[in-house]
């Protein structure tokens, strides 16, 4: 398929800026997979959509804050976007600046000296002569993403996180769960629905544009995954039983798929994946979709796609611009069954 396929027109003005004064608040547009209907409603109905016994599973990384601002030693300013901590003193970055750094350069981060390492691509190796956690408790920014036309504030600390993260790493959050707070959560619990967790550490290659018109050419940033024993023997229970796996975001989608690797039987898995889902890869494991709107021709579209069938996620994308729907980050929500 051609990257051109997942098109759309995307008005400014229907991007989310900023978080709902409530986080259950939010819009839900309910898609059929199988006859392309359409039903709008808002995530606290979703309940009424699932049956007990259902598995909804939830990916608990935690956003680290990824983004620093410091300088050179010229004085000149730079952004450090950390990609990925590798231990306490180093870490994968981008790196903003006027000029691009070279390796053996030192940048300043408050009274921290990074030394460049080396570069692998777009990422910079560096090595810190301060704990690398500390660092960011003190000088991190929470990462927003490049469409969110602000800087941050105090309540993107809480509201770009979901209520159940539990382990650094990630740096950008996995949006589809931000829709979800604790009475949400009862409520499922109480009408029989079962809760699971994945992690998938989330990457700035969420964000990467497919450059090239064939999809075949696209490869995706690898992701560090964790799918455990105890999830595995959740999910194949929930099968069993004839109920249904309920991906809560397109990062466990691929969490998920991957851990199956092309198979029915779900195993454990604790790795990297850079799997690349588009329109006509089979799933396996997952039989409903929780999920936000996503930007043109971006590969979370294609994915959406195969999921439900490309035309008919593009009309009812069609239909959400038309209706008023906010979309990306801090947007609303689909749930695709």
């Amino acid at each position: 398929m051609k990257r051109s396929d997942f098109k759309y027109v995307l008005p400014s003005e229907r991007v989310a800026q900023r978080p709902l004064a409530e986080r259950a608040a939010s819009n839900m547009l309910a898609l059929n997979k199988q006859d392309g209907s359409l039903r709008d409603l808002g995530i606290r109905d979703l309940p009424d959509l699932l049956a007990p016994g259902d598995l909804v599973i939830l990916n608990d990384t935690k956003v680290i804050p990824a983004r620093m601002h410091g300088h050179k030693r010229s004085g000149g300013k730079v952004e450090v976007f950390v990609e990925r901590i590798l231990d306490s003193r180093r870490f994968s970055a981008k790196i903003r600046a006027s000029k691009t750094p070279k390796p053996g350069g030192e940048l300043r981060v408050g009274d921290a000296v990074l030394v460049i390492t080396g570069r692998e691509h777009e990422l910079f190796m560096l090595e810190s002569d301060t704990d690398i956690a500390q660092l960011l408790e003190h000088h991190g920014h929470i990462p927003l993403p490049p469409y969110i036309a602000r800087p941050d504030d105090a309540a993107d600390v809480h509201r770009y996180q979901t209520v159940w993260a539990r382990h650094d790493g990630a740096v950008a959050a996995p949006t589809a769960g931000l829709h979800f707070d604790e009475p949400l959560l009862q409520t499922l619990q109480q009408c029989g629905i079962q809760l699971g967790h994945v992690t998938l550490h989330v990457g700035s290659g969420t964000y990467a544009r497919v450059r090239d018109e064939d999809l075949a050419q696209h490869r995706l940033h690898a992701e560090r995954i964790h799918v455990s024993q105890a999830l595995c023997e959740q999910v194949a229970a929930t099968k069993r039983a004839g109920n249904r796996v309920v991906a809560v975001g397109t990062t466990v989608v691929r969490s998920l798929e991957s851990a199956a690797a092309g198979d029915e039987v779900l195993r454990p898995f604790a790795g990297e994946t850079d799997i690349f889902i588009t329109p006509g890869f089979r799933f396996n494991v997952v039989d409903a979709l929780v999920t936000n709107f996503h930007e043109p021709e971006s590969t979370l579209l294609m994915l959406v796609s195969a999921f439900a069938g490309r035309e008919r996620v593009l009309a009812a994308y069609e239909h959400a611009v038309g209706q008023g729907y906010r979309f990306l980050s801090y947007g609303d929500a689909m749930f695709i069954y």
